[in-house]
């Protein structure tokens, strides 16, 4: 019986408590994804038991309803007309599933949209900072004429002191954007905040030690403050200013719109000021100094060890995405210390892990993993990394740990030698210029980053045997040995498909369906079948029959086997949220194919770097109609029988 869709979409909606507790809506080819504004309001049992559904659970901030191929699109129009829900861009949904995730992950996110737009500002006055360091070092040791009276020395001075000393005002006004407040008036608050009516925060503790500080009680004999300005601070300014932005829209919702032009900058203004420099100012503070104190006893514990440690960790944590909130840091030893020992280490693990893909670029003899590595590894000796961890060394992992190890090396060096930089922003070969007054001791964490990650990789890494070159006078004869390949290819798998069996869709390693991340797949809810872990991004039919869908970006195909075998190919997890970016159809719904027949092309570097498993799933998804469907786990090619289907 045809499932009643407009009756499964009633039941979603009241199981997950009414479409005003739906945040956002949208589906992919398998399941229903929805962002729920109060979890304590669905009903588990209810959703459980939706008519069709095959199962569900909760990941990545959403609840996901397994529908199935065919279905999910379906009942997915009757969910969003049934509740008047607006349907969501994958954008929006990505959206609305980072309002739910946790505070610390929101943290981040926050941090760096907040400093992303500032980088280039702080970058270009950090590196001019460095490069006049350094002049004025070789100007002081007689090696080059300096006048530090020229116009021109003046105006440099300007330029390089510009962004880090006026960086509390650019906070603002980023940090008014990211929140949602008037990015003007978020500059105002920074100026605030570093007005020259507070005692200078640079100075301040020759103010206390020539008895000149000034303290002012708020509450007098319990609690008094030191009135000292937040220059070289980051935390206070970002609370202040959400404070600021936060009194700023709710005025606007209630003050009367003749007035709200003067009223509402004002009183947003003063009470962020009065609340942030009687209170929460002073408490951040000590939180932020606290942290840099932590951070500060870490690269202090003897013999490196703290560096060596962050070195380490310093790669797995662009691959979390932690690496977000580094710039915090770098900022606020800037402001405390006048260089930063952290973006050293962080350019100590960047070039150690373009050393490592650069060995496997030389040592490789697979033509896409060179052609993957080369451009990845010169972007990581860029400051650019993510191409080379996510697309050639954490997939093939032996030269993301040698990178690893390359980076604790550079670190120790960083520590040996107190290497500091005076900015942020710019790591590899042009991080140099953030260390101008120590370019010996910069080029010897760079060689040695890079050797050993370099060294190592070459030591243990390995790949399949070169495949054998065709000289152009052999041109024509392996063109027609390649066309005899692929006919012999596809009829290895058209006899595959006679013999009862399904083909592999790709070549890699076939898993067991339950060891796959994906809890769906893993719990078998939408059928049984396998799982291949691939090596190359051909996608091939495994039965002759018809296609019966292909999703939207691409990632996953239907077929309908001519013996009546129901089949979803699942390319990569997660990869719904790609846009499409990795895959390149070449079949549309209603065509009729044969085994062996090319499917889709799929980027794995693509969809390694954008941080998803490529794990691609071959599913029967009428398994009932079957006694049994067995895997055959191992190494296969494209077009080996690796599932058995017994009636």
């Amino acid at each position: 019986m045809a499932l009643d869709y407009a009756k499964a979409a009633r039941e979603t909606l009241e199981a997950v408590g009414g479409a005003s507790n739906v945040v956002s809506a949208a589906h992919c080819a398998t399941r229903l994804r929805l962002v729920i504004a109060d979890n304590s309001k669905v009903d588990k049992a209810a959703v459980d038991e939706i008519e069709g559904a095959k199962g569900n659970f909760e990941a990545s901030g959403q609840l996901q309803i397994i529908f199935g191929t065919g279905t999910v699109n379906k009942v997915y129009e009757e969910f969003i007309s049934q509740g008047g829900i607006t349907a969501a861009s994958k954008e929006e949904a990505k959206a609305a599933v980072a309002e739910q995730q946790n505070f610390f992950m929101r943290a981040i996110k926050t941090l760096s949209d907040v400093f992303v737009p500032i980088i280039p500002a702080i970058v270009a006055s950090g590196m001019l900072m460095g490069i006049m360091g350094g002049i004025e070092f070789m100007g002081g040791k007689g090696i080059i004429p300096l006048d530090t009276n020229s116009v021109w020395w003046r105006i440099a001075g300007l330029i390089n002191a510009c962004a880090l000393a006026n960086l509390q005002i650019l906070l603002g006004f980023s940090a008014a954007n990211v929140f949602g407040g008037n990015p003007y008036l978020g500059a105002s608050f920074g100026a605030l905040l570093i007005s020259s009516s507070f005692i200078n925060a640079y100075g301040a503790a020759d103010a206390i030690a020539n008895g000149e500080m000034i303290t002012l009680e708020v509450i007098p004999g319990l609690y008094s403050i030191d009135w000292i300005g937040y220059q070289g601070h980051v935390i206070p300014i970002l609370v202040g200013t959400w404070i600021l932005c936060f009194f700023e829209k709710k005025l606007h919702q209630i003050v009367p719109e003749m007035f709200d032009l003067f009223v509402t900058p004002l009183l947003s203004m003063a009470g962020a000021a009065y609340i942030t420099i009687l209170f929460v100012g002073p408490v951040f503070v000590w939180l932020e100094n606290a942290i840099l104190g932590l951070l500060t006893a870490l690269l202090n514990i003897p013999f490196g060890i703290g560096y060596i440690i962050i070195g380490l960790i310093y790669s797995p944590s662009v691959v979390t995405g932690l690496h977000q909130m580094y710039t915090t840091i770098d900022v606020s030893m800037l402001g405390n210390l006048g260089v930063t020992y952290w973006l050293p280490i962080a350019s100590a693990a960047n070039i150690a892990q373009g050393g490592a893909c650069l060995a496997v670029a030389l040592k490789t003899k697979n033509a896409k993993t060179k052609a993957l590595a080369v451009p990845s590894g010169i972007s990581c000796l860029l400051g650019i990394t993510e191409p080379a961890i996510f697309g050639v060394n954490l997939p093939k992992l032996k030269p993301f740990i040698a990178g690893m190890i390359g980076a604790a090396v550079g670190a120790f060096i960083c520590s040996l030698t107190q290497l500091g930089a005076t900015g942020t922003g710019v790591t590899g070969l042009f991080g140099i210029l953030l260390c101008i007054k120590q370019p010996i001791q910069y080029c010897i964490m760079f060689a040695a980053a890079f050797g050993v990650a370099f060294a190592i990789t070459w030591i243990i890494y390995s790949d399949e045997a070169p495949a054998a070159k065709v000289s152009n006078a052999e041109t024509e004869k392996a063109m027609a040995a390649n066309a005899a390949a692929q006919a012999a290819f596809a009829a290895k798998i058209s006899a595959v498909d006679e013999a009862g069996s399904l083909a592999s869709p790709m070549t890699g390693e076939a898993i067991a369906m339950t060891s796959v991340s994906d809890p769906v797949f893993a719990s078998e809810a939408m059928g049984k079948g396998v799982a291949i872990e691939p090596v190359e991004g051909g996608v091939y039919a495994p039965v002759s029959g018809e296609v019966s869908m292909v999703a939207g970006s691409g990632h996953a195909v239907g077929l309908m086997a001519d013996d009546g075998t129901e089949i979803l190919i699942h390319i990569g997890i997660d990869t719904v949220e790609l846009n499409g970016e990795p895959f390149t159809v070449k079949v549309a719904a209603g065509d009729k194919v044969k085994a062996g027949d090319i499917l889709v092309e799929a980027d794995l570097a693509k969809i390694k770097a954008a941080g998803k498993p490529a794990t691609t799933m071959l599913i029967v998804t009428n398994t009932d109609d079957y006694a049994a469907v067995e895997p055959k786990l191992g190494k296969v090619s494209a077009g080996d029988a690796v599932v058995t289907l017994t009636k």
